[in-house]
Protein backbone atom coordinates (compact mmCIF):
# COMPACT_ATOMS: atom_id res chain seq x y z
CA UNK A 1 0.00 0.00 0.00
CA UNK A 2 1.26 3.54 -0.97
CA UNK A 3 1.38 6.47 0.84
CA UNK A 4 -0.69 8.39 -1.11
CA UNK A 5 -3.42 5.45 -1.33
CA UNK A 6 -7.11 6.69 -0.87
CA UNK A 7 -9.82 4.07 -1.40
CA UNK A 8 -13.34 4.56 -1.60
CA UNK A 9 -15.46 1.39 -0.74
CA UNK A 10 -19.21 0.35 -0.99
CA UNK A 11 -21.48 -2.34 -0.89
CA UNK A 12 -25.16 -2.54 -1.51
CA UNK A 13 -26.06 -6.06 -2.03
CA UNK A 14 -28.03 -6.36 1.33
CA UNK A 15 -30.83 -4.17 2.61
CA UNK A 16 -27.68 -2.75 4.42
CA UNK A 17 -25.64 -0.68 2.70
CA UNK A 18 -22.42 1.30 3.13
CA UNK A 19 -19.79 3.78 2.03
CA UNK A 20 -16.44 4.35 3.67
CA UNK A 21 -13.24 6.10 2.55
CA UNK A 22 -9.47 5.42 3.60
CA UNK A 23 -6.20 6.90 3.48
CA UNK A 24 -3.09 4.80 4.10
CA UNK A 25 -5.48 2.48 5.62
CA UNK A 26 -7.39 4.51 7.87
CA UNK A 27 -10.92 5.25 7.77
CA UNK A 28 -11.54 8.60 7.35
CA UNK A 29 -15.75 8.81 7.46
CA UNK A 30 -17.98 6.11 7.16
CA UNK A 31 -21.77 6.01 6.80
CA UNK A 32 -25.01 3.22 6.61
CA UNK A 33 -27.84 3.21 4.20
CA UNK A 34 -30.56 1.85 6.00
CA UNK A 35 -33.46 2.24 3.11
CA UNK A 36 -33.33 -0.91 1.20
CA UNK A 37 -35.22 0.22 -1.63
CA UNK A 38 -33.21 3.12 -2.17
CA UNK A 39 -29.80 2.29 -2.68
CA UNK A 40 -29.96 3.42 -5.87
CA UNK A 41 -30.81 6.61 -5.55
CA UNK A 42 -28.62 7.02 -2.25
CA UNK A 43 -25.55 5.50 -3.03
CA UNK A 44 -23.69 8.36 -4.93
CA UNK A 45 -24.93 11.09 -2.74
CA UNK A 46 -23.41 8.87 0.41
CA UNK A 47 -20.20 9.10 -1.45
CA UNK A 48 -20.16 12.53 -2.03
CA UNK A 49 -20.88 13.23 1.52
CA UNK A 50 -18.40 10.74 2.89
CA UNK A 51 -16.04 12.00 0.42
CA UNK A 52 -16.92 15.44 1.98
CA UNK A 53 -16.79 14.78 5.48
CA UNK A 54 -13.38 12.84 5.04
CA UNK A 55 -11.98 16.31 3.03
CA UNK A 56 -11.44 14.08 -0.06
CA UNK A 57 -11.90 15.39 -3.78
CA UNK A 58 -13.15 13.18 -5.62
CA UNK A 59 -9.81 13.37 -8.15
CA UNK A 60 -7.67 12.24 -5.40
CA UNK A 61 -9.16 8.77 -5.19
CA UNK A 62 -6.69 5.86 -6.33
CA UNK A 63 -9.08 3.22 -6.11
CA UNK A 64 -12.34 1.49 -5.68
CA UNK A 65 -13.05 -1.62 -3.75
CA UNK A 66 -16.73 -2.52 -4.29
CA UNK A 67 -18.57 -5.49 -2.90
CA UNK A 68 -19.29 -7.87 -5.67
CA UNK A 69 -21.83 -9.59 -4.31
CA UNK A 70 -24.15 -12.12 -3.98
CA UNK A 71 -26.52 -11.11 -2.68
CA UNK A 72 -29.87 -8.78 -3.78
CA UNK A 73 -29.65 -8.62 -7.89
CA UNK A 74 -30.21 -5.02 -7.83
CA UNK A 75 -28.09 -4.05 -5.23
CA UNK A 76 -25.37 -5.90 -6.78
CA UNK A 77 -25.74 -4.38 -10.15
CA UNK A 78 -25.81 -1.15 -8.28
CA UNK A 79 -22.80 -1.26 -6.60
CA UNK A 80 -21.17 -2.52 -10.05
CA UNK A 81 -22.43 -0.09 -12.41
CA UNK A 82 -21.38 2.93 -9.80
CA UNK A 83 -18.09 1.44 -9.10
CA UNK A 84 -17.48 0.39 -13.20
CA UNK A 85 -18.34 4.41 -13.79
CA UNK A 86 -16.60 6.59 -10.96
CA UNK A 87 -13.27 3.96 -12.15
CA UNK A 88 -14.35 4.47 -15.73
CA UNK A 89 -14.26 8.30 -15.51
CA UNK A 90 -11.18 8.61 -12.73
CA UNK A 91 -8.99 6.14 -14.44
CA UNK A 92 -8.15 4.20 -11.72
CA UNK A 93 -8.37 0.44 -10.66
CA UNK A 94 -11.38 -1.48 -9.11
CA UNK A 95 -11.00 -4.29 -7.06
CA UNK A 96 -13.87 -6.14 -6.94
CA UNK A 97 -14.31 -8.41 -3.29
CA UNK A 98 -16.53 -10.64 -1.97
CA UNK A 99 -19.98 -8.92 0.11
CA UNK A 100 -19.49 -12.70 1.84
CA UNK A 101 -15.95 -12.05 3.09
CA UNK A 102 -16.41 -8.63 4.20
CA UNK A 103 -19.69 -9.48 6.39
CA UNK A 104 -17.26 -11.77 8.06
CA UNK A 105 -14.66 -9.06 7.84
CA UNK A 106 -16.96 -7.06 9.94
CA UNK A 107 -16.84 -8.14 12.96
CA UNK A 108 -16.02 -5.20 15.59
CA UNK A 109 -16.86 -2.38 13.21
CA UNK A 110 -18.78 0.60 13.57
CA UNK A 111 -22.54 0.13 12.91
CA UNK A 112 -25.95 2.31 14.14
CA UNK A 113 -27.36 1.25 17.66
CA UNK A 114 -30.16 0.36 16.19
CA UNK A 115 -28.66 -2.64 14.32
CA UNK A 116 -26.46 -2.99 17.02
CA UNK A 117 -28.87 -4.18 19.31
CA UNK A 118 -31.52 -5.61 17.01
CA UNK A 119 -30.31 -9.14 17.67
CA UNK A 120 -28.73 -10.11 20.53
CA UNK A 121 -28.87 -13.55 22.45
CA UNK A 122 -28.01 -15.15 25.35
CA UNK A 123 -25.80 -17.32 23.42
CA UNK A 124 -24.18 -14.28 21.69
CA UNK A 125 -19.98 -15.49 22.39
CA UNK A 126 -17.95 -12.59 23.91
CA UNK A 127 -15.55 -10.83 22.21
CA UNK A 128 -12.82 -12.89 23.09
CA UNK A 129 -14.09 -16.19 22.40
CA UNK A 130 -14.84 -15.21 18.59
CA UNK A 131 -10.78 -14.31 17.48
CA UNK A 132 -9.64 -16.95 15.21
CA UNK A 133 -12.76 -19.21 14.46
CA UNK A 134 -14.52 -19.78 11.49
CA UNK A 135 -17.49 -17.32 10.50
CA UNK A 136 -19.76 -18.82 8.46
CA UNK A 137 -22.02 -15.91 6.54
CA UNK A 138 -25.45 -16.34 5.34
CA UNK A 139 -27.16 -13.81 3.56
CA UNK A 140 -30.89 -13.95 3.41
CA UNK A 141 -32.15 -15.20 -0.57
CA UNK A 142 -36.24 -15.71 0.61
CA UNK A 143 -38.01 -18.65 2.22
CA UNK A 144 -34.71 -21.04 3.43
CA UNK A 145 -32.57 -20.60 1.05
CA UNK A 146 -29.65 -18.48 1.77
CA UNK A 147 -26.09 -17.54 0.38
CA UNK A 148 -22.91 -18.40 2.09
CA UNK A 149 -19.52 -18.95 2.42
CA UNK A 150 -17.03 -19.44 5.74
CA UNK A 151 -13.79 -17.61 6.47
CA UNK A 152 -11.27 -17.49 8.91
CA UNK A 153 -9.09 -14.74 10.04
CA UNK A 154 -5.75 -14.96 11.49
CA UNK A 155 -2.68 -12.39 11.57
CA UNK A 156 -1.60 -13.96 8.06
CA UNK A 157 -4.57 -12.76 6.79
CA UNK A 158 -8.35 -14.56 5.51
CA UNK A 159 -8.61 -18.00 4.40
CA UNK A 160 -11.38 -19.53 2.87
CA UNK A 161 -12.94 -22.53 4.04
CA UNK A 162 -16.06 -22.63 2.32
CA UNK A 163 -16.66 -20.99 -1.12
CA UNK A 164 -19.64 -18.81 -1.69
CA UNK A 165 -22.60 -21.23 -2.73
CA UNK A 166 -26.26 -21.00 -3.26
CA UNK A 167 -28.09 -23.40 -0.88
CA UNK A 168 -30.67 -23.94 1.74
CA UNK A 169 -30.56 -23.56 5.48
CA UNK A 170 -30.83 -27.04 6.14
CA UNK A 171 -28.00 -28.28 3.36
CA UNK A 172 -26.05 -26.34 5.46
CA UNK A 173 -26.55 -27.58 8.66
CA UNK A 174 -25.92 -30.90 7.51
CA UNK A 175 -23.18 -30.08 5.36
CA UNK A 176 -19.73 -30.33 7.19
CA UNK A 177 -18.79 -27.43 9.03
CA UNK A 178 -15.39 -26.70 9.88
CA UNK A 179 -15.02 -27.00 13.56
CA UNK A 180 -16.48 -24.32 16.11
CA UNK A 181 -17.94 -22.54 13.64
CA UNK A 182 -20.02 -19.14 14.76
CA UNK A 183 -22.69 -18.24 12.07
CA UNK A 184 -23.79 -14.52 11.39
CA UNK A 185 -25.52 -12.85 9.03
CA UNK A 186 -29.27 -11.78 7.98
CA UNK A 187 -30.11 -15.59 7.47
CA UNK A 188 -29.16 -16.02 10.88
CA UNK A 189 -30.97 -13.25 12.30
CA UNK A 190 -34.22 -14.66 10.52
CA UNK A 191 -33.73 -17.97 11.44
CA UNK A 192 -31.82 -17.96 14.27
CA UNK A 193 -33.57 -20.25 16.81
CA UNK A 194 -32.76 -23.11 13.99
CA UNK A 195 -29.16 -22.16 14.87
CA UNK A 196 -29.63 -22.22 18.25
CA UNK A 197 -31.58 -25.64 18.40
CA UNK A 198 -28.88 -27.47 16.17
CA UNK A 199 -26.67 -25.80 19.29
CA UNK A 200 -24.52 -23.46 17.14
CA UNK A 201 -23.38 -19.84 17.84
CA UNK A 202 -24.46 -16.50 16.40
CA UNK A 203 -23.29 -13.73 16.13
CA UNK A 204 -25.30 -10.00 16.01
CA UNK A 205 -24.32 -7.29 13.77
CA UNK A 206 -22.22 -5.57 12.91
CA UNK A 207 -20.66 -8.87 12.31
CA UNK A 208 -22.62 -10.54 9.21
CA UNK A 209 -22.99 -6.97 7.86
CA UNK A 210 -21.16 -6.50 4.64
CA UNK A 211 -19.46 -2.99 5.53
CA UNK A 212 -17.23 -0.86 3.35
CA UNK A 213 -14.93 -0.93 6.20
CA UNK A 214 -15.31 -5.07 5.85
CA UNK A 215 -14.75 -4.33 2.11
CA UNK A 216 -11.14 -2.68 3.22
CA UNK A 217 -10.33 -5.13 5.49
CA UNK A 218 -10.46 -7.84 3.45
CA UNK A 219 -8.66 -5.96 0.72
CA UNK A 220 -5.85 -5.36 2.95
CA UNK A 221 -5.33 -8.28 4.00
CA UNK A 222 -5.66 -9.82 0.33
CA UNK A 223 -2.07 -10.45 -0.96
CA UNK A 224 -1.27 -9.80 -4.94
CA UNK A 225 -4.06 -7.55 -5.02
CA UNK A 226 -2.53 -6.17 -8.66
CA UNK A 227 -3.61 -9.43 -9.52
CA UNK A 228 -7.48 -8.61 -8.59
CA UNK A 229 -7.53 -5.50 -10.80
CA UNK A 230 -10.73 -5.31 -12.82
CA UNK A 231 -11.79 -3.64 -15.99
CA UNK A 232 -15.14 -1.54 -17.19
CA UNK A 233 -16.74 -4.72 -18.41
CA UNK A 234 -16.24 -6.73 -14.76
CA UNK A 235 -19.64 -8.35 -14.27
CA UNK A 236 -20.35 -9.44 -9.81
CA UNK A 237 -21.29 -12.14 -8.68
CA UNK A 238 -24.45 -14.00 -8.40
CA UNK A 239 -25.47 -17.14 -6.93
CA UNK A 240 -28.65 -18.03 -8.11
CA UNK A 241 -31.03 -19.67 -5.60
CA UNK A 242 -32.15 -22.18 -8.26
CA UNK A 243 -28.29 -23.76 -8.54
CA UNK A 244 -28.73 -24.64 -4.56
CA UNK A 245 -25.99 -27.60 -4.16
CA UNK A 246 -24.32 -28.74 -0.90
CA UNK A 247 -21.97 -26.70 -0.36
CA UNK A 248 -18.26 -28.04 -0.79
CA UNK A 249 -15.84 -27.18 2.28
CA UNK A 250 -12.17 -26.35 2.12
CA UNK A 251 -11.63 -26.86 6.00
CA UNK A 252 -8.89 -29.93 6.13
CA UNK A 253 -10.10 -30.19 9.54
CA UNK A 254 -6.47 -29.16 11.02
CA UNK A 255 -5.64 -25.33 13.22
Amino acid sequence: MSSSEVLLAFDTSTPVGSVAVSREGTILARAVLLEAGEHASHLVPMIAEVLEEADVARSRITGIVAGRGPGSFTGVRIAAATARGLCASLGIPLWPCSSLAAAAASYGAELPESLESSAGSSTEPNAGSVEGRPRYVLFDARADRVYGACYRMSEEGMETLVDPHAATIGEVLEGALPEDVVFCGDAVLRHRAVFEAAEHECLSPPAGVPLAEGLLRVHAMSSGRDDMRVGARWQPEYLRGTSARRPSMRWSGSG
